[in-house]
């Protein structure tokens, strides 16, 4: 049929080829470009904040070997874990931050200088029944202190402190930082003769916010043999009324009974003065028995934190202690204490109950240069000043109408619009153009510059998130 004949039938398959439809997978969080601002505003805050506090990035990666990964091994990790082949390789989507840092700590023991503090915001991936608020890859925000041998217990003070810090710095206001000691619950299994049971029994009572006191009974006495009367004493222990102070005077009664037990009420005690002494409101924290943290490497402290007005969401920032971790990779012990956001999850959150603060610019620059001469040097020129400035500039080089063009920067929400044509050249000023006010004036470049910094700090007051 020639060259020409086969040409025509390509372009005919190809306007004729069936199209994929778009679509992206459950469980998978995908945003528009103004959300996606607001997102990386809150990582910006995070970042920041974490700095402050002499914390080191650190990004590990993506895909890991399984058995590195899974070391620990079994549970519901393993069912839960994205795991593939590459040719001979057998490989995993990490699914938390913290398992990928005790590898890395052992990996680079000889090269870190401790304790090592590291910061990390990254994606990890779990494959459990998406719903919603619930996906299957996600942003944590991770902050974790790395000891040589010893950490001193202030480490489990400080990074709760850092998280009081993050949240006020983002806008959240009514909040409450939930701490426990795992080795107060362990101390009380063995007063209970539940020692073999502990583990089971650990994260039984850590649904108990979920289920319910009733049902975690059931479960405590049908599933692992319990018996009723000691289930019932161990509910009245971990309900404990009273607030901090009540709690910690209800502790003291009950020393001298366990070694492990001690230690822990200890601790809290410890932790709870020195969280005051780092500046959290006594508002701010409690302890609470009822908080168990249902992974097993928690050894001391553990913390959950849940927004007072919508207790129904669960805990958006969980940690504690763990001496243990890093056995898996190495014979030295290197205890740390760290705690986690669940940012993707918080994000979406924060959107659905109207926390994010939308007056706050999510434009992707602050100025929109529009040339209005066929020689575009002068705006060039003029964008680059901007930027030097440390403006975000945008220069408009389309062709198209000048409607086409304000539409353009009204629909991105950019505050400021610059018009430069041939008047404005010659008189050596810009004309600037406040898209909120509709105001409109000849300046000076210097000017112009004065003028847009001070708008943009007009604009953006507030914070990230507005508490209600």
């Amino acid at each position: 049929m020639g060259l020409f004949g086969a040409i025509v039938c390509l372009e005919e398959n190809q306007n004729t080829m069936e199209k994929v439809k778009p679509r992206t997978l459950s469980g998978f969080m995908e945003l528009l470009p103004a959300p996606q601002v607001q997102m990386e505003r809150i990582m910006q805050v995070l970042r920041e904040t974490y700095a402050l506090y002499g914390f080191y990035p650190l990004d590990t990666p993506l895909i890991e070997s399984s058995e590195v990964l899974l070391a620990k091994g079994g549970g519901e990790t393993e069912k839960q874990i994205y795991r593939f082949t590459k040719g001979d390789s057998d490989l995993s989507l990490r699914f938390d931050l913290t398992v990928p840092l005790a590898k890395y700590v052992a990996q680079h023991y000889g090269e870190l200088t401790f304790p090592f503090r590291r910061f990390q915001i990254g994606k990890v991936y779990r494959g459990e029944r998406a719903q919603r608020g619930r996906f299957r890859e996600f942003y944590q925000a991770d902050i974790d202190v790395i000891g040589d041998g010893k950490l001193d217990i202030i480490n489990e003070a400080e990074v709760p402190s850092i998280i009081y810090k993050t949240f006020t710095s983002l806008g959240l206001e009514r909040f409450k930082i939930r701490i426990n000691n795992r080795k107060v619950l362990n101390g009380f299994f063995a007063i209970l003769g539940l020692t073999e049971k502990a583990g089971d029994v650990m994260r039984t009572i850590d649904k108990l916010e979920k289920i319910g006191a009733d049902k975690v009974k059931a479960i405590l006495v049908d599933d692992f043999g319990v018996a009723a009367d000691t289930a019932d004493e161990l509910l009245a222990f971990i309900e404990t009324p009273g607030g901090t102070q009540g709690i910690l005077a209800a502790l003291e009664g009950y020393k001298g009974k366990n070694e492990v037990f001690d230690q822990g009420a200890d601790e809290l005690k410890t932790v709870a003065q020195y969280m005051t002494a780092f500046g959290v409101p006594d508002d701010h924290f409690e302890i609470d028995l009822t908080i168990a943290r249902g992974l097993d490497y928690y050894t001391g402290t553990v913390y959950e934190t849940a927004m007072l007005d919508h207790p129904e969401i669960g805990s958006i920032c969980s940690g504690g202690r763990y001496d243990n971790l890093a056995e898996y990779y190495t014979d030295k012990q290197l205890p740390g204490v760290g705690i986690s956001i669940g940012l993707t999850r918080l994000f979406y959150v924060l959107g659905e109950q109207g926390y994010l603060n939308d007056s706050m610019n999510k434009a992707p620059a602050d100025v929109l240069i529009l040339p209005m001469t066929d020689d575009m040097g002068a705006a060039i020129a003029l964008a680059t000043s901007l930027r030097e400035a440390g403006i975000r500039t945008q220069l408009y080089s389309e062709q198209k109408k000048f409607k086409h063009k304000i539409g353009y920067a009204d629909k991105l929400g950019i505050p400021y619009v610059i018009f430069l044509g041939e008047d404005e050249i010659k008189e050596n000023v810009i004309a600037v153009k406040d898209m909120d006010s509709g105001e409109q004036v000849k300046v000076s470049l210097a000017d112009a510059i004065t003028r847009i910094r001070e708008g943009l700090a007009a604009k953006n007051q507030g914070k990230v998130i507005n508490d209600k």
